[in-house]
């Protein structure tokens, strides 16, 4: 049934993307293009083309593009007459076309000369030239005064027959209307694309501004110069570049200038790649065919936005499909829901995905263009794995009929009490929280056991001498060792208190030295070593502070997340990660394995290799102990720093083992421990991004008329991740966690305000060997204000970085890059900084004394969840 189940979702969705697919592309029908047309603007570069190196077509490429218009077109309009641009107009002659003879004219006096020279004896020499340009858009790049501009034309007009005009946009013409006394017609530029008008009105609005002009002078001829929409691009506020758009604004025109008996200049007949380092990508995208002479759209049939949809279609369900099958394989207990919500995601992502990369591949393609596409899309890959990780722990985190490994398994009739021994490493300890801690292993509910306490380097003898005594009057069981010096940190004590275990322990439990555990712990847990497969037992960490402060109380509800979330769908394929507290370990393995001195997370990284091994382990969510949670932000900080720099000592070590198949690791063992760290490592290139960010904001800023915004898709990215994470989190915090409103927001501020920590130690740990172990102090004094501050140095930094970043990008930002890739860019940086302002506030809640019930310390049970769900975290 569970296969008919997916196999029945898995096909609803495909037929809904295809459906989707095809209403985005449904054919509009638009007016035909005409047989034979006015005219295009003319430039027969090619690909390897530039004439700004002077890299020039050649008379057969040239002849061969003539030939391709001949008959289709009346006449073609040139810029310059440089090179074998010359000989445009007697090429032109054999296949019947008119040309407008244009001259390029600049700041360079002397090669304006030039130009003037010889279209003046091109115009002269062939009946064909039917009008001539002097200069194009030369007062609106302002590299001429108009005065000079006019004696270019006057000479022109007293040495030729032909009409002889400029071109120019339309408001230049408006603003300086002198300017049309000193030619014969009024060549303009008709470009709505770049004043951002929505292609519905677009011809509407050029032919107005025509008229504007007829009206404006009306003793001159007006002549559209150029008139097009570009095929790929920027959006520029309502102007969205494409291929059917293009397609749509031409046909349309084309009839309306049929009709009223408009003589124009269609922009343009080809497309031209060397425009892109002047005018940006765009500038390669105005032709009606493109750079290899095919035409761009159909010219009389309907209109379709992306006439391969059909196919892109296909490949995004097969995609989704092998994805899907992935996801869904060991999800036997999975719900319809579920995995309903699975489909919906990965349909989604993997249409993005397929049109994002079918975007990339249709531009032309320069070393920039390349460099950025390939960086898109591994950042683009990045985020998809991040995503379908999320969704997949979402959907088991919730919509589950059962759980196969969850519970406590208390085997009935069993009266054998293994003998544990218990370790209890510390590091400059208090001694009465300490002593607190043996006090409540004195008072276990179990038979057999022994305690081990273990003090590595604690120099000051007034802190471990009470410990010391307190042991010996606890009776034989409890034994102290002070060693100094002990290399190993946290492992080198453990491994130490190994070798010291008593001989006949065949179970070794390891509680941190804040802890105080429940009397039926070992009672409880040590019945589930009867199979013997099993190496480790694992309870949560939970804490007893929560009710001191808000800020403990924030720290509880962001520590609840992993032990009622992640550790329960992780156990689900035996890849629960091991920490050092509150976990039982059995003897035999551990002596096998041993702790890893070299690792700051030698707990996580012994667990690993026991399932290496071939051995099982097992997480029962029901809180058995209850320690003492960081005291300050700093604390809390570096905590992190450490669990997450030691999960890339892990990930690089253990490299082979979990990106090799047929290892000794399950495939489900494998994917819950990358994709479990995957986030911590999108945090670190998070963390790259919002450099790479402020650089090219500072770049915007500094010089606004030639760096862009990034395009939207670089936007999205980042901002798809964050309101995923954050909606999953929202909604499994009310869910499976029990919080309320207050606390779910709680949790989310302190997780955000440790993401800039997380991404450093990704990558720190990706970068680098070894990090100082960091003990997490117990029972320290608040940090004031200004330690506050100090702690959360970096991301006050980072937080001002930002925003400055936005405002100053919205506040210099030209007009004419006004758009979606504008907007998105500001939200961007304005999104980014969240985080870093998280930690600030989290920091600030450190620093002040401020009541747990203003977040409350009490959870909701949570149905069939176990004794875990008596959410008092004070202990009562």
């Amino acid at each position: 049934m569970k296969t008919l189940g997916s196999l029945l979702i898995a096909a609803l969705f495909a037929t809904l993307t295809f459906a989707a697919w095809a209403y985005l592309n449904r054919p509009t029908r638009e007016p035909p293009w005409p047989a034979r047309i006015q005219g295009f603007a003319f430039s027969p570069f090619r690909a390897n083309e530039d004439p700004t190196h002077l890299e020039m077509p050649t008379d057969e490429e040239i002849d061969g593009d003539l030939a391709l218009l001949e008959g289709k077109v009346n006449a073609v309009r040139t810029y310059s007459v440089d090179g074998t641009l010359a000989d445009v107009p007697e090429l032109a002659e054999k296949h019947e076309l008119n040309i407008a003879l244009g001259a390029w004219l600049d700041s360079h006096r002397d090669k304006n000369e030039e130009q003037m020279k010889t279209v003046i004896e091109l115009a002269e020499a062939h009946q064909n030239v039917v009008r001539v340009l002097i200069g194009n858009e030369v007062l609106l790049r302002g590299d001429l005064p108009l005065e000079e501009l006019e004696k270019y034309l006057d000479r022109a007009r007293a040495a030729l027959g032909q009409p002889v005009g400029t071109a120019e946009t339309w408001n230049t013409w408006l603003a300086h209307p002198e300017l049309a006394q000193h030619v014969d017609f009024i060549g303009v530029h008709l470009l709505p694309y770049w004043e951002g008008v929505a292609v519905d009105r677009a011809v509407d609005y050029s032919l107005s501004q025509f008229k504007r002009l007829q009206q404006t002078f009306p003793h001159k001829q007006v002549v559209i110069a150029e008139i097009g929409w570009p095929s790929r691009g920027r959006t520029r506020e309502s102007a969205v570049a494409s291929d059917a758009n293009e397609a749509l604004f031409l046909r349309r025109f084309l009839y309306r200038a049929h009709k009223e008996q408009v003589v124009y200049y269609v922009m343009e007949a080809f497309d031209q790649p060397w425009k892109a380092h002047m005018e940006g990508a765009v500038g390669s995208y105005w032709g009606v065919y493109d750079v290899n002479r095919r035409p761009k759209f159909e010219f009389t049939a309907p209109i379709v936005r992306v006439p391969e949809w059909h196919l892109l279609a296909a490949v995004s369900v097969a995609v989704a499909l092998v994805v899907l099958g992935l996801l869904y394989l060991n999800s036997s207990s999975l719900r319809n829901r579920g995995r309903s919500f699975l489909a919906v995601v990965v349909y989604a992502i993997a249409t993005i995905a397929v049109w994002v990369f079918y975007d990339f591949t249709q531009q032309y393609m320069t070393v920039s263009s390349i460099i950025a596409g390939v960086l898109l899309l591994l950042g683009m890959l990045g985020v998809i794995l991040v995503l379908l990780a999320e969704a997949h722990e979402w959907a088991e985190a919730h919509w589950v009929e059962y759980r196969r490994r969850l519970g406590v398994p208390i085997l009935a009739g069993n009266t054998r009490s293994p003998k544990v021994s218990i370790h209890v490493p510390a590091y400059n300890e208090p001694p009465a929280m300490l002593i607190e801690t043996l006090d409540a292993l004195a008072r276990l509910d179990y038979g057999d056991f022994e305690v081990l306490v273990i003090d590595n380097n604690t120099r000051d003898e007034s802190v471990w001498r009470p410990v010391e005594a307190h042991c010996a009057r606890l009776g034989t069981r409890f034994r102290f060792f002070h060693v100094a010096p002990l290399a190993g940190f946290k492992a080198g004590a453990l491994n130490y208190a190994l070798a010291r275990t008593a001989a006949d322990a065949e179970i070794v439990a390891v509680i941190d030295s804040d802890y105080v555990v429940d009397p039926r712990w070992l009672c409880d847990l040590t019945p589930v070593f009867q199979d013997q497969r099993i190496a480790i037992v694992q309870a949560p960490q939970d804490y007893r502070d929560a009710d001191q402060s808000a800020f403990k109380a924030m720290c509880y509800a962001e520590y609840r997340g992993f032990f009622h979330i992640g550790m329960i769908t992780r156990n689900e394929r035996n890849a629960i990660i091991q920490h050092g507290t509150m976990t039982m370990v059995r003897r035999a393995q551990l002596e096998s394995c041993r702790w890893a001195e070299w690792c700051i997370t030698e707990d996580a990284e012994l667990g690993l290799r026991i399932f290496e091994a071939g051995f099982d382990a097992t997480y029962v969510p029901v809180s058995y102990g209850r320690g003492l949670m960081p005291d300050t932000f700093i604390d809390f900080k570096k905590q992190r720093f450490r669990w997450a720099y030691g999960a890339m000592q892990i990930l690089k070590s253990h490299a082979r083992t979990l990106f090799m198949e047929g290892g000794p690791l399950s495939a489900g063992q494998r994917y819950h421990f990358i994709a479990g760290w995957m986030p911590w490592i999108a945090d670190g290139v998070n963390l790259l991004f919002n450099l790479a960010a402020l650089g090219w904001s500072c770049a915007m800023v500094w010089a606004p008329g030639k760096v862009d915004p990034p395009l939207v898709m670089y936007s999205v990215l980042p901002l798809s991740l964050f309101t995923f994470k954050l909606a999953k989190l929202v909604h499994l915090y009310r869910v499976r966690v029990g919080a309320n409103l207050r606390q779910t927001l709680a949790a989310a501020i302190a997780g955000l305000g440790l993401t800039h920590t997380i991404g450093t130690a990704a990558v720190k740990g990706l970068l680098t060997r070894s990090e100082p172990f960091f003990r997490t102090p117990k029972r320290g004094r608040t940090a004031g204000l200004a330690h506050a501050l100090a702690a959360a140095r970096e991301e006050i930094l980072m937080t001002i970085g930002l925003t400055f970043s936005a405002w100053a990008v919205a506040h210099t930002a030209l007009p004419d890059t006004e758009g979606p890739d504008l907007f998105a860019w500001i939200v961007v940086l304005l999104v980014q900084s969240v985080p870093y302002a998280s930690s600030l506030v989290v920091s600030l809640m450190s620093a002040f004394p401020l009541p747990a019930r203003l977040l409350g310390t009490r959870y909701r049970a949570m149905a069939g969840s176990g004794r875990e769900a008596e959410a008092d975290p004070a202990g009562g």
